[in-house]
């Protein structure tokens, strides 16, 4: 065997740090201290005779070393992830991780979640949001809803896909708004502020071409925010209007805290698919909600 075998505790420490580029959210991870993981990684440098990390500001930055090792030790650790998974299948009941970005979640999925919940007591769900694609070979989610045909279109990782639904996008405002502008035409809305969230993936331009309008960015109002949330409280608050699905907007809608002004929805619009590692440990679990999921979405 290798000598430099006995260095594979270090090396599990050194691809969490390298991945988080940071020894604090590494600690996290592996639910140890920060002095710990550079006690590690410092170990693992004297052993193998060169530097793997470099301090820039807050962040870890590899070196050119690190980074050869990290693509090697990436790979390896996934390939027994992957032996794991063929042997091992976990039952049914247990907990299942589940990502999502923010506006899907609170806007779609936690209000239904509860009938998963009565249906399947013994397989409880953590939901987890956030405007990054997650990592379902590597990291805490098992599944992920997400916006787009892709979920990491940078990765070479293969993941089942499952189509969920799609729907046209119409702007949205508040009927205060609505009222100040005595609004009747989609061109008085490239005299208000366009609010775009980065999430989205659906710009302006788009939908004023399908409503036969032609929009220079240059010359328009705009704000972008990082997520649909705050998209949705800066136009509630009367500043603006911004584009969503019905789905999305619908409770907000029946509340009367937004209107639809226009009836003219920008197809393909928004759509949402569910993907998942077949090799998961947790498949049976992953199958079993994704059913579920489906159930809903046809009612």
């Amino acid at each position: 065997m290798d000598a430099r075998l006995h260095h594979l505790a270090g090396l599990r420490y050194f691809e969490v740090a390298a991945r988080l580029g940071s020894y604090s959210r590494a600690a996290e991870e592996l639910f140890i201290s920060q002095a710990a993981v550079s006690q590690k990684i410092r170990q693992l440098e004297d052993g193998l005779g060169c530097k793997l990390f470099v301090r820039d500001g807050r962040e870890m930055r590899l070196t050119e070393q690190g980074k050869t090792l990290f693509k090697h030790v990436s790979q390896g650790l996934e390939q027994i992830v992957t032996g794991l998974n063929q042997i091992q299948s976990e039952p049914v009941d247990g907990l299942l991780c589940v990502s999502s970005t923010p506006s899907f979640a609170s806007r779609w999925l936690l209000p239904r979640l509860w009938k998963f919940s009565v249906q399947y007591p013994n397989i409880p769900i953590r939901i987890i949001t956030s405007c990054d694609a997650p990592n379902l070979k590597q990291g805490d989610a098992d599944l992920a809803i997400w916006q787009g045909e892709e979920l990491m279109p940078d990765s070479n990782q293969s993941m089942h896909k499952e189509f969920l639904f799609e729907e046209a996008v119409y702007p949205f405002c508040s009927p205060h708004l609505a009222d100040s502008l005595a609004l009747s035409s989609p061109k008085q809305l490239l005299s208000c502020w366009l609010i775009h969230y980065e999430s989205g993936g659906y710009p302006w331009q788009s939908w004023f071409k399908e409503a036969g309008l032609e929009m220079n960015k240059e010359s328009v109002d705009w704000m972008e925010v990082s997520t649909f949330d705050h998209a949705m409280n800066a136009v509630m608050a009367g500043h603006g209007a911004c584009l969503a699905s019905d789905s999305l907007a619908s409770d907000y809608v029946e509340r009367g805290l937004l209107i639809k002004p226009f009836d003219i929805g920008m197809t393909p619009g928004i759509q949402f698919n569910l993907f998942y590692d077949e090799e998961s440990p947790r498949r049976h679990r992953i199958q079993t909600f994704a059913h579920w999921l489906h159930g809903e979405l046809e009612t």
